[in-house]
This record gives structure tokens, sequence and C-alpha cells, in this order.
């Protein structure tokens, strides 16, 4: 499994909660005994999307579905309502045999059946090598599209947590939360990609990225078009920021275009305020000047953040016995971010040495600054202890024992 690249910590990745979406194995069998079977119009739905073509039937009754350019030799028989006496029997057949075909779109619509899913599509234009003649792809191109379409992805889930012009570090672990449940499986050749999103947990990421991606799409037309980078400022509200830009950018870097298709759930219908068939939206090479100049502006406009913040310290450092040191803290409260640096005079540090000794977690009040990724809070004041009940207590204090490499003394050296 792939790590992010984005953990505060620096370290391998994110945490419990995946990375990305992660193909699985297979779907779950929908038939089995006690399920209840999927509505023959959202079967119907899921074909059509896929390309199945429907080859006659009884009108109102039942329709007869081939795959894309089958001669005819495989076909489902799906009836178009659930109030027939053999309805359940044919839908039972049907999924049967979407199991055992071999046709590449029958696995997605057994994973849109399984779990009601809003459904995101990538896809890259690369010049075609004789493997992809064959219908593979390379190593370095599949990882590059998988990592831009979970980049894509995290760049939504952070837009549904708030809109900014730079997140940074903050709202990333409720960003990643809401993609746990996500699916991911890659398509025909290895040059596209499709996340299968849950209704139920992922609505808000998808409806945040379709709004971002055509605000992000409208803005750079205007800046090739004018010069002009106003269209990105406004396009914030929409859900547009750096790491939106950072995106699209690894998307279309190394391509001759790329594009991202959005569907949603059959079941559930379109989400208010957004088309029920969502334009693709595509990006050329020649719109990286302006997705860079825009991921930039996000950077440096994005202004610092006063918070009152509560965390564990985890690491203690300064040149000498006394004077000023940094301070690391594991964030408890008051800011939507892992982990934070602070730099302390000596009364604050001797306090926040204290507090980790004794297992207390530390208030501190600062500017959390855009620099570093909001990781970095500045002009530290009212630094105190806090007290906990017996049990935080006794957890901080275990993971103080479990982490005791982590506790250097003030003289183990500057921070890198």
């Amino acid at each position: 499994m792939h790590r992010s690249m984005d953990e505060p910590t620096g370290g391998a990745g994110l945490p419990a909660a995946r990375s990305h979406p992660t193909a699985r194995p297979g779907p779950p069998p929908l038939a089995g005994a006690g399920e209840e079977l999927p509505d023959p119009a959202v079967l119907g739905a899921l074909l059509r999307r896929h390309g199945w073509q429907r080859r006659g039937g009884a009108p109102g009754r039942y329709g007869r579905w081939t795959p894309p350019g089958s001669a005819g030799t495989t076909s489902l028989l799906v009836p178009e309502s659930a109030a027939f006496p053999d309805s359940g029997e044919l839908i039972e057949e049907a999924l049967l045999a979407l199991g055992r075909s071999p046709d590449p779109s029958a696995r997605d619509i057994l994973v849109s059946l399984t779990v009601p899913s809003d459904e995101i599509r990538w896809w890259r234009e690369v010049p075609e090598s004789a493997a992809g003649a064959a219908g593979a792809s390379g190593w370095t191109e599949a990882e590059e599209l998988r990592s831009a379409a979970r980049q894509v992805l995290m760049a939504g889930a952070l837009a549904a947590r708030g809109r900014a012009g730079y997140h940074g570090a903050r709202h990333r672990r409720k960003a990643r939360a809401a993609l746990d449940d996500a699916l991911i499986g890659p398509g025909a050749g290895g040059r596209s990609l499709t996340a299968y999103v849950p209704v139920d947990s992922g609505r808000a990421v998808a409806v945040r990225l379709c709004h971002a991606l055509h605000a992000t799409r409208e803005a750079v037309d205007y800046q090739r078009a004018t010069g002009g980078m106003e269209a990105f400022d406004s396009a914030v509200v929409a859900g547009v920021g750096r790491e939106l830009t950072e995106a699209l950018i690894a998307l279309v870097r190394g391509s001759e275009g790329a594009g991202i298709d959005l569907r949603w759930a059959p079941a559930a219908g379109a989400p208010d305020g957004c088309p029920a068939r969502p334009a693709p939206v595509e990006f050329s090479p020649g719109d990286l000047p302006a997705l860079r100049a825009a991921g930039a502006r996000y950077l440096r406009d994005e202004p610092a953040v006063q918070v009152r913040l509560t965390g564990a310290v985890v690491r203690l450092r300064r040149s000498g016995p006394r004077g000023a040191g940094i301070v690391r803290l594991r964030v408890l409260a008051g800011a939507e971010v892992a982990h934070v640096r602070v730099e302390l005079d000596e009364e604050a540090y001797r306090i926040a040495g204290h507090a980790h000794l004794v297992g207390l977690p530390l208030r501190v009040e600062g500017r959390l600054e855009n620099r570093g990724g909001f990781r970095r809070l500045t002009g530290a004041s009212q630094v105190a202890p806090v007290q906990v009940d017996e049990a935080e207590r006794d957890r901080l204090m275990k993971a103080l024992q479990e982490n005791v490499d982590y506790f250097e003394e003030a003289c183990a050296g500057e921070e890198a």
C-alpha cells in the first residue's frame, strides 16, 4: 500500500486510516442468502453507463443487454422493475453472469451495485508504447496516474472540510477519514482509473470536487484569455486551492492531456445544485503555467491563523542548559493539524518540560503560520499545563513511556 508524502511528522504515510482508496480483490457477492437484490432500474442504468447495449426484450417487462463490442454471444436478461414474479430470479441470474463475464466493465458494475457509490474516473493521454498496444501500461505511468488521482480525491475531501486557498496540514485527519470506504479500480490498459466513493460517507467529497473542478477549468480559461488571476481568487469558495492545482499538475504533467469524469450513483440520484450528468473536465499541458501560478498565489496569500490549542508535548530541544527551546506538540484540540512546532522562551520551555514529565497536556496561544503547511506556531503566549482526568493522564504517560527516545534533554542540540 502506498503511503502519503504529506504526513506532518515526515513519516512514511497516513495513519491507521488508508492514505487513498484501495482496490480490493473483487466485489462481495450480491445475491447471497438473505441479501436484498439490487433495483433492476439501477442495474439497467449502470449497464448503460458502462457501454452495454440493449438489444431487444419485451417492452415494459425486460431487456436483453450485451457488453460493449459484443457480437451478441453474451447477454443478460434484466427485468425493468421488481414487480414481476420472476424478476428476482432474473436479477440473480444476471448477477451470476456478470460475475463470470470477462468484460472489464462487469466488475465495475458489480462494485457499484455492492456499495452505492459516485464514480470518479481519471484518464491520461500518453504516447502509446508497444506494451500499451498490447493492453498494458508502464509501472511509472500507472503509479503517476494513481498518485495524481489520490491527490485529487484528497483535495476534494479537504475542500469539503472547509474552503481555503491552502490547507497545508489542516483538516487532513478528517479528510482522510472521509475516504476510508472508497474503492479504486484500474481501467483497461492502465491509462484510466476509477474511484467508487460511497454515497453515505463520501457524497460531500464528490459534490465539492464536482464544483471545484469546473471552477478550476473556468479560472484557467480566464487566465489564458486575459492573463488575470482574479478567477482563481473567487474559485476558492467552490473548493479550489493549492492542493487541487498541485493534483491537477501531477495528473497532466508528462501527458498529452488528461481528464476527470464524475458520475452520480444511480441509486441516489444527482445531489442538489449539481447537474444530473456533469460534463467531463479536461486539462492539457498548455494549462500547466496557469495552474502553477495559481498554486504559488494560494500558498503566498493564505493568512496565518490565531489559535488557542491544547497539545501533548512529545519532543523538547534546546541548544544549551538554559534559554529558549523548541517544543513539539501533538495537537489534542484547538487546531485541525496533527502536530505543531513551537519556539518557547526559557520559562515557558521549563513549564513544557514539567508538563511532559508528569503527563499533562499544554495549552498555548499563538499564530499558526502557513509556512511549512501550518505546522509552526509563532508568538507563543499563555503557556500553561492543563489538568485532565486520571484515565487521560494514564494514557499520556503510557505514550511517554513508549516513546521515551523522543524525549531529548536540553543539551541534545538544535532541532533541524
